[in-house]
């Protein structure tokens, strides 16, 4: 249940990532409404996995959900390139966040 929470937590991430691309510097009001209402969201959703899951560990699948659904919708929304590099640095990300899950008890 406490890694549901933090996939939560991540999805907000993500959420609040593209929506500041969207706000255009916070000077687009619904975006950034949207924006920091995902925020709080992700940061209320990560204070709760915290309650039970170890600090670095947390972090670090929080931020990588963060980087890795960012990168995605970068290369969706925005058509970022996508290069073998780019997917290459993804997949270390993945492996990462997967070992740390692993490794945690």
């Amino acid at each position: 249940m406490h890694w549901i929470i933090l996939l939560i937590a991540g999805l907000f991430e993500i959420s609040w990532a593209v929506g500041l691309k969207f706000s255009h510097g916070f000077t687009q009001i619904i975006p950034s409404i949207i924006t920091v209402i995902c925020m709080v969201a992700s940061f209320y959703f990560l204070a709760l996995a915290l309650k039970h899951l170890p600090l670095g560990t947390a972090y670090a699948i929080w931020t990588g959900i963060g980087t890795i659904g960012t990168v995605i919708f970068g290369i969706i929304l925005f058509k970022e390139p996508v290069t073998a590099i780019r997917l290459l640095c993804i997949g270390l990300i993945i492996s990462g966040i997967t070992g740390l899950k692993l490794i945690t008890h």
